[in-house]
């Protein structure tokens, strides 16, 4: 299968809680990283998500750090209940954060 991603995708552990735009209060869930990417990212979510929903999210890096920032639902694996997401309107600042870990990533499996 052809590779269509912009960018390396990598496996981080950790874990984000993210709600739809818009909503004032609402709850928050619990979503599992499978890969990210400084484009975006794939995750388990037991909650249904809408397709092409714009998302509003805190993202916890493995520094502790919290990236808040907004993710497009672009796909949907109903077989793994797996989604594909794609950041939209993330700073220059935070993608960087993700790029220094793909950095590392790539260092410790040539080893």
């Amino acid at each position: 299968m052809e590779e269509k991603r912009r960018s390396r995708r990598m496996v981080l552990n950790a874990h984000l809680v993210m709600k739809p735009v818009g909503e004032t209060g609402g709850a928050k869930v619990p979503v599992d990283i499978i890969d990210i990417s400084k484009d975006g990212m794939g995750f388990a979510c037991a909650a249904e998500l809408t397709m092409n929903a714009i998302y509003e999210m805190d993202l916890t890096l493995w520094t502790k750090d919290v990236i808040h920032t907004f993710v497009n639902i672009t796909r949907f694996d109903n077989r793994k209940n797996m989604y594909g997401a794609i950041f939209t309107g993330m700073n220059e600042n935070d993608s960087g954060k993700i790029r220094i870990y793909e950095m590392f990533d790539r260092a410790s499996k040539e080893l």
